[in-house]
Formats: C-alpha cells, sequence, structure tokens
C-alpha cells in the first residue's frame, strides 16, 4: 500500500481542493498559490476552502514504494500499474478525512494523477483542473528517455539527470531566467530523493494513454498554460480542453509564464483554481 506524505495549507468548508505537484520537485511548488487561495477568499468573501498537497511517492520526504506495492513492471523497467495504485492513494487519503469527492488540480505530472483518478474513480471528482499537463502516454523515445533518466539516477545517487529543469533558455519566462527563480528550482530538486526521482520516472513511463478521459469529464473543469511553456505549450492546452465535450471547461493562458504557472504567477493560478471552486459550490 502507498503511503502519502500530505500537507493540509488550510481548512475550510465544503469539498478539499487537492493539488497534485509536478515533476521533479514536492508540494512546496503549491506554497505561494496556497497561501494566494486563501487570501483572496477571504478578500472576495467566499468561504474558506480547505486546501490539501499530498506529496507523490518519493517526492520530498514521501516514502518510497517498495516493489511489492508498485505493482507490475514492464521488460524495460517501467512501471505500468504505478499511476492507479498512486491514484487510488490519493482517493483514498482523501475518503479517510471523511470527504465522499474532492477539487483535483495537477501541474503537469500531477495532471496525470488527476486524469487518471477521473478514470478510476469518476464518483470522487467534483471540479478538475489541468495545469501544463498532456493526456497521452510517451511516445517510444520519450520513455526510454524517461527510464535511462531513471537508471542514472539510481545508479550515481545523484539528481543531475534532471538538475536541467532548473536551467533557462532565452525564450523562458521572466521568473524562470531570474536568479531567484534558477536558485529556487534548483534548491527544489537538488533537495529530492534519486530513488525517488528514479520511481516517478519509471511510473511516468508506464503511464497508459488518458486521452479517451477528457470527453467523459462532466465535473466543472479549468484547463490553464503559460505562454511560453516549451513541454505543454498552448495549442497542444487548447486542444486539450476543447475534448473536454462533457463540461465547458474555463481556459486560462499566463502570459510571461513557462511549465510551472503556479510558481510562476500564483495569483494567476489561484484565481483560476478558487473561480473552480465557486463554480463547484454552485452546483452542490
Amino acid at each position: 500500500m502507498m503511503t502519502l506524505n500530505n500537507t493540509v495549507y488550510a481548512t475550510g468548508e465544503g469539498t478539499p481542493l487537492v493539488l497534485v505537484h509536478a515533476f521533479p520537485v514536492d508540494h512546496r511548488m503549491w506554497d505561494d498559490c496556497a497561501e494566494q487561495i486563501a487570501r483572496q477568499a477571504r478578500e472576495t468573501g467566499d468561504p474558506a476552502v480547505t486546501v490539501w498537497a499530498p506529496d507523490m511517492p518519493g517526492a520530498g520526504t514521501g516514502p518510497i514504494p517498495e516493489p511489492a506495492d508498485s505493482g507490475r513492471a514492464a521488460a524495460d523497467g517501467a512501471l505500468t500499474d504505478a499511476l492507479d495504485l498512486m491514484a487510488d492513494a490519493y482517493v483514498d487519503l482523501v475518503r479517510a478525512a471523511g470527504y465522499d469527492k474532492a477539487v483535483w488540480a495537477g501541474l503537469s505530472m500531477g495532471g496525470y494523477v488527476v486524469r487518471d483518478t477521473q478514470r478510476r474513480h469518476p464518483d470522487m471528482v467534483a471540479g478538475l483542473a489541468l495545469c501544463e499537463t498532456k493526456a497521452g502516454a510517451d511516445g517510444p523515445e520519450a520513455r526510454a528517455n524517461r527510464l535511462a533518466c531513471a537508471s542514472e539516477c539510481e545508479a550515481t545517487q545523484t539528481v543531475k539527470p534532471v538538475m536541467h529543469f532548473a536551467d533557462a533558455t532565452p525564450s523562458d519566462s521572466s521568473f524562470k531566467q531570474s536568479d531567484e527563480g534558477r536558485a529556487l528550482f534548483a534548491r527544489w530538486i537538488g533537495e529530492q530523493t534519486p530513488q525517488g526521482v528514479g520511481w516517478r520516472q519509471r511510473m511516468a513511463a508506464g503511464r497508459p494513454d488518458l486521452s479517451d478521459q477528457l470527453p467523459l469529464v462532466t465535473a466543472p473543469a479549468a484547463v490553464l498554460c503559460g505562454d511560453k511553456d516549451p513541454f505543454s505549450p498552448r495549442p497542444a492546452m487548447r486542444a486539450l480542453a476543447d475534448a473536454m465535450t462533457g463540461t465547458s471547461p474555463s481556459f486560462t493562458v499566463i502570459e510571461d509564464c513557462g511549465h510551472f504557472s503556479a510558481v510562476e504567477h500564483p495569483d494567476q493560478v489561484a484565481s483560476a483554481l478558487l473561480d473552480l471552486v465557486r463554480r463547484v459550490h454552485l452546483r452542490d
């Protein structure tokens, strides 16, 4: 059984908002956004929102699942059941607290968890937000690259193979190019464990194509993207939103923003998530 370390940012009324972080960082990427959600709710007179951010297995100080708890492994080392088992663990955490639903928000790899929760536990989805992510599985080259990264981290006992996520290019956002932004990501990534990075890469490499889940979403939804995101560009995110034909997702493009909108522009992400929570409450 997978164990998740959960950070409770705020306790409020109604359905909780569960924030699922990106790779290769941990729940701390939501710190400023969670603070903004609480502040904006106070300023607009909205009820206080319960906000959680559980760490994925192997992220931060989160325990790494034993092989028996990670499910089947493919011949190439990809963990083909791990995403399903992780989504189940997130849902179990919500149920154990006495809730029968949650509003789920996932950024990048966190979006994989959110879409798999929709696939396996649609009754647990009161609302859904997808930030800078994609619905398809890895192609052969991307899968091989993930697994090579996992193997290198495990063999060298370093996280150097993923430190490039802290680097910036001239086309990146102002935040990503700033000394503050680069230093923040370098610190967060440097504090991950090689085994935890490897596990998450093997999990992501083994995930299924979840594109077929997009039309099945009927709960209120939101799609967010940065205008300078090199991994989940605006046209791809627009297509993802358009595929959600069972609902009417809001679509937010954040200017001067790369792949980590919740870190780069936490106020705008908070505003979009608070709007989603309002729409969920109106539906209840």
